[in-house]
């Protein structure tokens, strides 16, 4: 399991790879870091967008171009994600997407069967699906499934290739078709299943809390990117991510760490409680001055730096 979601950037040097928008970049020109955060509060891919472009245009992209050892199949957005076309393409590859909408009850439910009784559903089933758009261009589906898996395009390209026309094309009606489909259940689902829509914004929230932190690790130069071109960019935001990563892990084992030492002293820990820990705190990280890669001796030779004690910590505090 996964979301994605964007973060904003002002970009105050010239460059192409940029866009304005008012509401997040005021007179000036920005990008968007559309970034990809797992279950467990880890980044795991990033993707540079001019300006504020459409959501639902990257959120498959990610999945297939990332390269860790992770492999989420179901990933969480926000509305600004969610189209039909995106719901097709994630059911081909064998992906689940999982939206929180805005407002689910004005979303369209398909029926594929006009003449069935869908009981209760009868009246929000208000759209008919065609199958037969799906059948005549199956073949076609899944060769661009496969393109897709394989790199051979990638899905940025592909999708606006299949939006460009006024007229979409059969590929596209039938993609639409599945995600129309694939939408309904999904929102059947959503609109019933109170654990589900929990789950949705559990993880979402995960993604926000982290771009927090990564707020205040990025905070030279006013949080902005001076770089000019694409690659300087997502070299730059690259590093922000590998090193909110770095904060992570080094408060996961820390945390573990003092759990650990709890226990031994023979305190009773509540299983609830520590499933609510998020590795996300930064109040203790100096942000400020440079950053050393000299271990100390104690760290080189595999062990971890003392805990303080409580009082200790409220000293600092």
């Amino acid at each position: 399991m996964a979301s994605a979601d964007g973060m904003r950037f002002v970009t105050p040097v010239r460059t192409i790879n940029a866009g304005p928008n008012r509401k997040y970049f005021g007179n000036n020109r920005g990008i968007t870091w559309y970034n990809f955060v797992s279950d467990q509060y880890s980044g795991f891919h990033g993707i540079v967008i001019p300006g504020t472009l459409r959501d639902s245009i990257f959120v498959l992209e990610g999945l297939l171009e990332q390269e860790t050892g992770l492999n989420p199949t179901e990933i969480m957005t926000d509305t600004a994600g969610a189209s039909e076309l995106v719901f097709g393409l994630f059911w081909l590859l064998g992906y689940q997407f999982s939206p929180r909408l805005a407002d689910a009850g004005a979303s369209v439910f398909w029926r594929m069967d006009h003449d069935a009784d869908y009981g209760v559903l009868n009246d929000i089933a208000r759209g008919q699906s065609d199958p037969r758009k799906i059948v005549l261009q199956w073949d076609e589906m899944i060769r661009t499934a496969g393109s897709l898996k394989l790199g051979k395009v990638q899905v940025s390209v592909l999708v606006r290739s299949l939006l460009k026309s006024e007229r979409p094309s059969g590929l596209t009606q039938a993609i639409i078709e599945v995600g129309r489909i694939n939408k309904t259940l999904y929102l059947l689902n959503y609109i019933d299943d109170e654990d589900y829509r929990r789950r949705i914004l559990t993880q979402l929230n995960r993604g926000e809390s982290r771009h927090a932190v990564a707020r205040a690790i990025c905070h030279g130069q006013k949080g902005e990117i001076r770089k000019r071109y694409t690659d300087g960019q997502e070299d730059q935001l690259g590093t922000l991510g590998l090193v909110t990563n770095a904060v992570v892990l080094w408060n996961t084992i820390y945390m573990q760490a003092a759990l650990d030492h709890l226990r031994a002293q023979g305190e009773t820990l509540n299983d609830e409680d520590i499933a609510r820990l998020s590795p996300l705190c930064h109040g203790h990280i100096n942000m400020l001055g440079h950053y050393s890669f000299t271990l100390a001796e104690l760290v080189t030779k595999g062990h971890l730096r003392p805990l303080k004690e409580a009082s200790e910590a409220e000293n600092v505090a």
